[in-house]
């Protein structure tokens, strides 16, 4: 028992970064879909093909046509949502062994949720926004406004998320007991 406690005690915990980040990016992505594609449907996957930068075949959203291909697509970009929350549970998971109530309360794990939603943004909104140019955030004559506030969303997430992230209490989920130890999850 007391080589168990001492490799313990000299054993880095285990980083909640990665499943933190992956959890944010499936969780902004979801945030995203329901409430710009499907809530306030100011945009979907394929809506400004018309005028992107990859050649990719018009689907407007106002004809049946269009908006099937656009509803086909939103749901492959749910998909991956699901399969980003999926992910990050599924690696949270293995990495806290004991005390998951903690790491839920947690503001490492919830500073690191945030830095992945601003990582999807900033990915989403570069990629998506302004290089492919497939959708905006909202079309229209103000559209470029739109996309780069949605890049300073992602910005300011990231900021809060390691700001948060940073005053969090450290504390080892893996260790025996309910007290605080020594190793932090970063």
């Amino acid at each position: 028992m007391a080589g168990t406690d001492q490799a313990r005690a000299g054993a880095t915990p285990r980083s909640i970064q990665l499943p933190g980040i992956v959890l944010g990016v499936g969780l902004g992505g979801f945030v995203d879909g329901i409430l710009l594609h499907q809530l306030l449907q100011w945009h979907h996957m394929l809506t400004s093909t018309d005028d992107d930068r990859i050649g990719v075949k018009y689907y407007p959203a106002n004809t049946v046509s269009g908006m099937e291909m656009n509803t086909v697509w939103d749901g492959i970009f749910h998909a991956v949502c699901w399969v980003a929350v999926i992910l990050g549970l599924g690696i949270l998971y293995s990495r806290v062994t004991h005390h998951r109530r903690q790491v839920w309360t947690s503001r490492v794990l919830w500073g690191w949720i945030l830095v992945g939603w601003g990582l999807f943004n900033l990915v989403e909104g570069l990629l998506d926004h302004q290089i492919l140019g497939i959708h905006h955030v909202h079309g229209g004559p103000h559209q470029l406004w739109w996309d780069l506030a949605f890049l300073l969303l992602g910005l300011l997430l990231i900021v809060g998320g390691y700001a948060l992230r940073s005053t969090g209490r450290p504390f080892d989920p893996d260790a025996s007991g309910a007290t605080e130890q020594a190793g932090r999850y970063v």
